[in-house]
């Protein structure tokens, strides 16, 4: 009898109508498996099989706009989710309100679970517009963090702090009138498969010696299912992911340590007997676990992988082709993606599997990537009144360490000869000189782009890169000197906006939108004390002096953009999140602490990020 093994995941909510939503899953045998809600909407779907597991993703229809309803996941005619003696609340599919919708929430009676005892029912999307009034603007409440170490720490004293996605589960559990997410953004390291826990370990040596490499690290499909069981079978984490959207991009930890770095490290890797497997691993197991759940019911129609391995009785090695096919030939495959949430875009972007590591045209997009950001950035700009755009890696860094990343990319190109060149490449891998900086063209052109986004009669509000990696958290906003040329804005590839129509396309106009770097990281992991003094001095005026040393002597020029701190740097697990209404957005970042009550979330920053209303909150502590 098939049986529950992982999940339900709720993954995509559409905006567009209110009505449809996806739920993924995986099950212990072949099956259908069916999403019944208490309001009478629902959806099945047959599993599809790799490497001997069983996937379903469901597509559920005919939700109620502007509603909060329980459901179940069924096998065959048996309940399997939730668990007979959860001790959690029942978990619900919380729809937006359909465009011109007059904002009352519809909620189920009777044996509808998704009341609150108290009657109290979940707040969400961002409450419906609030105000309850029909011309009251609908928002939506965007949180955000990455660099999650699932392993839970055996004798309870968990050395690098409470986890703040476990912290934020047990307080929405415990208050279901609590302000929720309305969807989490996972930034990347979802997953280590290149350090990995005490149990897991036990489960590699099990079925292979350690002493052969990789080791102690992950070697093929199955030893990446060890590592998600680790991280989404957390009872408090499965709930809070059946019950809160996601939407997912991997880092280099979902792979390996500085993925991609450069092409003298791929050639290194790729060198290795172990290497094969584990990208193919890597990017097969990505696509089933997080990337399916990214994608729209329409999209999903539309593609032909999804189609292929659904269609097979075994879908591995269909599945395997496409894997090493991606590895093998980036611009084959897009990772990126787009999602709508009202009035609000969100551009995740692949800064990992898309670079160009050829030295002399080193990019972190290649052509055909670049040239759909653009167009995912800059279509029809008066559908949206903020765009995010989602990045792994920082677009703005400390500047200490932005110009010594920029620095190092021009030792490795060869402007200073042979010596310094092959002295950047042993600091690039050292030093993890890898973010926007690292790859100074594209730093460039994604600077102009946003500063194209941000201009104009029809720019949005707020342009925000949301971005993990660095685990620490910060913000930091750039400003455009008057008169400083941006290199390759007449260059970039893709639509542009019609000048005569007042794009500001004129290089280094500064944008009327605010435009904000907002990083937030770990989720749940730690940093040495060496590297927070680092982060800092790489804010200070004498970091900066250093900063434009190495500048002259890479001969790298200026950036097109300068920027100063806005807030941080904050050490400690955390998330953001951005709640967004109308032309108003607001930030908070909450951190997990240890108390004599257990684990709590304490805000450390609420503050307005637009002039409509000012700063709403003063409290902010930077450690």
């Amino acid at each position: 009898m098939a049986g529950l093994r992982l999940g339900p995941l709720l993954r995509y909510v559409d905006w567009e109508t209110g009505s449809t939503a996806t739920v993924w899953v995986e099950a212990s045998r072949p099956c259908t498996v069916e999403v019944r809600c208490a309001d009478g909407a629902g959806g099945t779907a047959p599993t599809f099989s790799v490497a001997g597991h069983h996937y379903a993703l469901v597509v559920v229809d005919g939700l109620t706009p502007g509603s909060t309803t329980a459901y179940e996941v069924l096998i065959g005619s048996r309940r399997v989710w939730p668990p007979e003696d959860s001790r959690l609340p029942p978990s619900t599919i919380t729809t937006p309100l359909a465009p011109g919708a007059t904002p009352t929430v519809e909620r189920a009676a009777g044996d509808d679970p998704s009341s609150a005892a108290d009657g109290r029912a979940p707040r969400g999307p961002a409450d419906q517009g609030g105000s309850g009034s029909p011309d009251a603007p609908s928002g939506v409440r965007v949180s955000f963090g990455s660099c999650r170490w699932a392993a839970a720490p055996g004798d309870g004293n968990d050395p690098v702090g409470p986890d703040a996605l476990v912290t934020l589960a047990t307080r929405l559990a415990a208050d279901p009138a609590a302000e929720r997410p309305d969807v989490l953004l996972l930034l990347g390291d979802q997953v280590y498969a290149d350090e990995t826990s005490v149990a897991t370990r036990r489960r590699l040596a099990a079925r292979r010696d350690l002493d052969e490499p990789p080791g102690t690290e992950i070697a093929d499909y199955e030893e990446y299912t060890y590592l998600y069981d680790e991280s989404w079978r957390d009872p408090e984490v499965r709930w809070l992911l059946s019950t809160i959207p996601s939407c997912a991009v991997f880092d280099d930890h979902d792979v390996i340590d500085d993925w991609n770095t450069s092409a003298a490290w791929q050639r290194d890797l790729r060198a290795t007997p172990w290497w094969h497997e584990r990208i193919v691993s890597g990017l097969m197991s990505y696509w089933v676990y997080q990337h399916l759940g990214n994608l729209s019911p329409a999209e999903l129609d539309a593609d032909p992988m999804y189609a292929a391995v659904r269609a097979a009785p075994d879908g591995t090695e269909v599945l395997r082709r496409f894997a090493a096919e991606a590895d093998a030939e980036p611009t084959r495959t897009r990772w990126s993606y787009r999602r709508v949430f009202g009035r609000v875009r969100l551009v995740m972007v692949d800064t990992r599997a898309a670079r160009v590591l050829t030295e002399d045209r080193r990019a972190m997009l290649d052509p055909q990537e670049a040239a759909w950001v653009r167009s995912a950035v800059l279509d029809d700009p008066s559908s949206y009144d903020h765009l995010l755009i989602g990045s792994s890696l920082p677009w703005l860094l400390p500047p200490l360490i932005h110009d010594v990343e920029r620095w190092n990319a021009a030792l490795c190109a060869g402007v200073r000869g042979s010596r310094w060149a092959r002295f950047g490449e042993k600091l690039r891998r050292a030093a993890d000189l890898e973010h926007w900086a690292a790859f100074p063209d594209s730093f460039d052109r994604f600077t102009e782009l946003l500063r194209e986004a941000g201009s104009g009669p029809d720019a949005p509000a707020t342009v925000c890169v949301l971005s993990g990696d660095v685990h620490h958290a910060y913000i930091t906003e750039p400003h455009w000197p008057k008169g400083r040329r941006t290199p390759g804005a007449d260059s970039t590839p893709g639509p542009r906006r019609d000048p005569a129509a007042g794009s500001g396309t004129t290089s280094g106009e500064a944008p009327t939108a605010r435009i904000l770097q907002l990083t937030c990281s770990p989720v749940h992991n730690s940093v040495p004390r060496s590297i927070r003094a680092g982060f800092r001095f790489g804010w200070s005026r004498t970091g900066r002096r250093i900063g434009r040393a190495l500048a002259r002597h890479g001969r790298t020029g200026r950036s097109p953009v300068e920027w100063g701190r806005e807030g941080g740097p904050w050490f400690g697990n955390q998330l953001m999140t951005l709640t967004l209404r109308g032309r108003n957005a607001a930030l908070t970042l909450v951190q997990a602490t240890a108390g004599a009550q257990g684990a709590q979330l304490e805000a450390v920053l609420e503050r307005s990020l637009t002039p409509e209303d000012e700063a709403i909150f003063g409290h902010s502590t930077e450690c």
